[in-house]
């Protein structure tokens, strides 16, 4: 545990030395989620470049990263808690140092593709560790939630930073130079790991659990192929086939093992599961919806890809401001009613979204945009706050794997939320087609209507649950813990 004298009084401001390590794990998780935007915007100049044959191929390069990485957090998140969380941290951050500049240098999509798994494997050690090394250097109380209330933020700038800059570099420069912004963010990063974070932990005296690591891994990975992938290779029902029997098969052999890969205790804590349910919600209705403003920034208003990453701005600068708060609203009101009120914030600017004209509305996007990020951020503090809550020092690494779980498995709210829009738009095609001018830009903004929609009623149906189920679970407010200590 990191110990400095800078830091003061118990609910004080953090020391320098908690900033700088605070800096190093938030920069970690800043570059995972920096790459994956990134990329995202730069895939249309790596397809030319490299000769991607079809739009399915070309997916590949987002979707073998985030594969493994869902795939291996709880394997990761156990093995931090054997064999130490800053060996594994730095392993994660050079790997995906190593695998970055692998990437930028590729001359086929198979190399790319190849390295782009490397990237997601080394992104889960990170991932997995990244939180849990947070929560041990930042006991329970004010600094904790400061430091997650940063985090927060810092990831979710992560995104709209990767957005902007993958469209500056990549039109000044060339998509290489995105994977060059990668490594020099992770050579930093590295840097810092290695004078900072400090070289002693307790380990767990237990075994690896090989069969839960297995069955948990293939489990994820059909279930995140099935979101990601699957549709585009007509693989689908086999991946949520497949995924449903591993992960039984998983529970099944967690409850006979003596040293579960993930504690089947911990994973039935009101704390974990309910908070986890929350986390899922938050991040699948975030995530689906800044997929439907990008479409409706680029489809129904003509914006170009560094226009779009702009026009983000709005969400980035709110999450900023969400995570500068989060420790000062938990500590005053209390874990659940900041996580009701970031799902409350969340769902008000998401259900506004259906106001949104054809012909664009500036000042009502930027609002309504910033109000989601705002309520996100406050959502995502809340419940990761809540998860790693009154857990022992080894199990902060199983923990902090199952808060990065998601940002993942959240993606299942991507794909309903494309299906609603795409369902709404096809009927209405039919209906204006021929009708009047920009029929079809109608019918698509009529579609994305219809999915923010369901998107605030989804938000609006976890309040209760973080009303109801966590509340009297012993999550009391950081300045209820400082009174009480």
């Amino acid at each position: 545990m990191v110990t400095d004298t800078s830091r003061g009084t118990p609910g004080a401001g953090l020391g320098v030395r908690d900033w700088l390590v605070l800096v190093t794990l938030c920069g970690a998780t800043f570059v995972t989620g920096l790459d994956f935007s990134i990329v995202t915007v730069a895939l249309p100049e790596i397809g030319r470049d490299l000769g991607f044959a079809s739009t399915s191929d070309l997916q590949w390069v987002s979707t073998a990263c985030v594969l493994p990485t869902a795939a291996l957090l709880p394997l990761f998140g156990r093995l931090s808690d054997l064999t130490g969380r800053r060996r594994l941290f730095l392993a994660g951050v050079a790997g995906f140092d190593v695998m970055s500049l692998v990437a930028g240098l590729v001359a086929s999509p198979g190399m790319l593709v190849a390295a782009r798994a490397g990237q997601g494997i080394a992104a889960a050690a990170i991932g997995a560790t990244a939180i849990a090394l947070m929560t041990s250097a930042f006991p329970e109380g004010p600094r904790r939630t400061r430091a997650l209330g940063v985090n927060g933020a810092i990831l979710s700038l992560g995104f709209v930073a990767g957005t902007i800059g993958g469209g500056v570099v990549t039109s000044g420069l060339s998509w290489r130079w995105t994977m060059g912004v990668l490594v020099v963010i992770g050579v930093a990063v590295l840097a810092g790991g290695l004078t900072l974070l400090p070289g002693t932990e307790v380990r767990a005296a237990t075994r690896l659990d090989v069969p839960g690591a297995l069955l948990a891994g293939a489990g994820l990975f059909a279930l995140v192929y099935a979101i990601s992938g699957g549709a585009a290779a007509g693989w689908r029902g086999v991946a949520v086939l497949a995924a449903a029997v591993l992960l039984g098969a998983f529970f099944a052999v967690e409850a006979r093992h003596p040293s579960p890969l993930v504690p089947l205790g911990l994973l039935g804590r009101p704390t974990v599961k309910w908070s986890f349910l929350v986390g899922v919600v938050t991040f699948g209705m975030c995530g689906g919806t800044t997929v439907l403003l990008s479409v409706y920034m680029q489809d129904v208003l003509g914006l170009s890809a560094l226009a779009t990453g702009f026009g983000f701005l709005g969400e980035g600068v709110a999450a900023l401001v969400a995570g500068g708060i989060a420790a000062r609203f938990i500590g005053a009101r209390g874990v659940v009613p900041a996580l009701a009120a970031g799902l409350l914030a969340q769902a008000a600017g998401t259900g506004a979204m259906v106001f949104l004209p054809v012909g664009g509305n500036l000042p009502l996007l930027v609002a309504t945009s910033a109000a989601m990020g705002f309520g996100h951020v406050l959502a995502v503090v809340a419940f990761v706050t809540t998860l790693t809550s009154g857990l022992r020092d080894d199990e902060q690494g199983v923990a902090g794997g199952l808060a990065q779980m998601p940002q993942f498995v959240g993606s299942i709210g991507v794909a309903g939320l494309a299906a609603v829009a795409d369902a709404r738009a096809g009927a209405l095609d039919g209906a204006l087609d021929g009708a009047l001018d920009g029929g079809a830009a109608q019918a698509l903004l009529g579609g994305l209507h219809a999915a923010v929609l369901v998107a605030a009623l989804v938000l609006l149906a976890a309040v209760p649950i973080a009303a109801i189920f966590l509340r009297g679970t012993g999550v009391a407010s950081p300045a209820q813990r400082d009174l009480g200590a």
